[in-house]
Order: structure tokens, then C-alpha cells, then sequence
């Protein structure tokens, strides 16, 4: 059971590092008009995505061969997400303009990548102990 929670949140980790990389980088270098299609976006909040998709994929290699710096990196996602959702709080109280489901997707996005944090040190320490 554990081997296969260990082998299905590294899946996880890697499409959805791989669809935060397309997304977020599609907005920033304008790939295929993605950028007109997403309306009012916030480019730090999309740089922290971008960022955060590198590390998800690193962190998901990391898992595989069950090394602590995992947490670390999924730790420092956690960090660049809520910095740039407090960044995008302040952005809003100044009559910033947005998209509404941006706020919505930076509170999953945040919540997933603690829970990502969480099951890696749970999965790491646990395969550690047993070795």
C-alpha cells in the first residue's frame, strides 16, 4: 500500500508539474494566444506557477529515489505560493485588475503543494525507517 501511494503521488506530482509548465509558460512567452484567452492576469502570480512547475518536477525525481530535499523543495514551492498570494491580496486591495478565478486557483494551488509537502516527508521518513 505504501509503494503504491509512494508511485501515485510521483504520477501526480509529474502531470501536474508538467500542466502548470505548459499553462504558466504558454501565459508568459505567449504560446498559441494563450495569453489573450486568459483575460486579466497577474504576471508575478504566473511567474510564481512557472517556477513552482520546475520544482514540482525536480521534487517528483526526487521522490522516486525517496531523497529528503524533496520536502524542501515542495517546502520552498509552499513559500513562493503564498508570498505570491499575499502578493496577490495587496495587488486587489489596490484596485489591481485580475480574474476572480485566479484567486480560486492560487488557494488549490497552494493547498495541493502543502499536501504534496506533506505526503513526501510522510512517504520519505516512513521508507526511511524501514531501511
Amino acid at each position: 500500500m505504501k509503494k503504491l501511494l509512494h508511485y501515485i503521488l510521483v504520477i501526480i506530482l509529474t502531470l501536474f508539474g508538467l500542466l502548470t509548465l505548459f499553462l504558466s509558460s504558454s501565459v508568459v512567452f505567449d504560446w498559441f494566444g494563450i495569453r489573450v484567452k486568459e483575460g486579466n492576469y497577474v504576471l508575478f502570480v504566473v511567474w510564481a506557477n512557472f517556477i513552482s512547475s520546475i520544482l514540482y518536477l525536480f521534487a517528483a525525481i526526487g521522490l522516486i529515489k525517496l531523497k529528503k530535499w524533496t520536502t524542501h523543495l515542495l517546502g520552498v514551492s509552499v513559500a513562493i505560493l503564498v508570498i505570491a498570494f499575499l502578493g496577490l491580496l495587496i495587488h486587489i486591495n489596490n484596485g489591481g485588475i485580475y480574474e476572480i478565478k485566479t484567486v480560486g486557483a492560487m488557494i488549490f494551488r497552494t493547498s495541493l503543494t502543502i499536501g504534496f509537502t506533506l505526503l513526501s516527508y510522510y512517504i520519505i521518513k516512513k521508507n526511511n525507517h524501514e531501511n
